[in-house]
């Protein structure tokens, strides 16, 4: 059988599209989903608020942008969140008010059905991914849901691009800065079993190589693609396809997005908030 539309890759231009009203917020947005998770990029101006009420938690990217600064307040807690930072956002009420210019990028869990309805890909899910895991949830954060705020540059590892946070329904990896084009020798194809890996660009012009595994019916085979892609930008690529990118121009600045979180990353000890989000049961081989 032909493959579904959710077994092949999303290519979300932002940068071609205009951006959309997102309920609660005094700036545009696009909003772009995959299996499990739901992406908000907006372009924000000094004074901008982004309210929401959520049914959980979800992850606040403020890029490396001089001069950007969102005041995040949820319930009686507040956090500055300065430029090239991380913030997790409890469940309930939440605004988030702008200083600054630049791009700020949201990710949510895909049991946010609202902005689920406003995806420019949502058509792309009417059928599900039979590939795809489902979303499930891992233990609560220990000492509860609180306003979790985290500076990237202070969460490095020589010789790593990987800076990978997680919550109990997501996994974000805002990788390092490139400042040169990758070298065309060191890439890295690779494929995920059973879910998708959402790379957003927010700098920088990137080309994504995907390759689609080939059936014994070669009438259903699909040709390697190799799609240029601006910033910002979001590539959702399905399970089993083998993938890899590349910046060809600097900066480049990538984050990485999964969900439910990744064993084999929490496994390895690599999650630089492991200790405050356990990890559930091992899954056993009849899982």
């Amino acid at each position: 059988m032909p493959l579904l539309p959710s077994q092949l890759a999303t290519y979300a231009r932002h940068h071609n599209e205009a951006p959309q009203t997102v309920p609660g917020d005094s700036c545009a947005g696009w909003v772009t989903r995959g299996t499990n998770f739901v992406v908000v990029v907006s372009r924000v101006s000094p004074g901008d608020t982004l309210q929401r009420d959520n049914v959980d938690e979800y992850v606040l990217i403020v890029p490396e942008t001089p001069g950007l600064s969102i005041e995040v307040q949820a319930g009686a807690e507040s956090v500055q969140a300065a430029a090239d930072s991380l913030t997790i956002v409890p469940p309930g009420p939440s605004r988030l008010r702008v200083s600054g210019s630049g791009l700020i990028a949201r990710v949510f869990s895909s049991d946010v059905t609202d902005l689920l309805a406003l995806a420019d890909n949502r058509a792309t899910y009417a059928t599900p991914n039979p590939d795809a895991a489902p979303l499930v949830a891992w233990p609560e954060p220990v000492g509860g849901y609180k306003l979790r705020h985290y500076r990237l540059a202070e969460h490095t590892t020589e010789g790593s691009q990987m800076r990978i946070f997680r919550t109990r329904k997501l996994m974000v990896n805002p990788l390092l800065k490139r400042t040169v084009a990758r070298d065309v020798r060191k890439l890295s194809p690779h494929s995920h079993a059973d879910f998708e890996q959402g790379s957003l660009a927010l700098d920088g012009t990137y080309v994504h190589h995907l390759r689609y595994p080939w059936g014994p019916d070669m009438t259903l085979w699909h040709d390697d693609q190799a799609e240029q892609m601006g910033s910002p930008s979001l590539l959702v690529v399905p399970p089993k396809v083998i993938h890899t990118s590349r910046n060809i121009d600097a900066p480049g600045v990538l984050v990485d997005i999964f969900a439910p979180p990744r064993w084999d990353f929490s496994r390895k000890g690599v999650v630089c908030n492991g200790d405050e989000y356990p990890m559930p049961p091992e899954p056993t081989a009849a899982a």
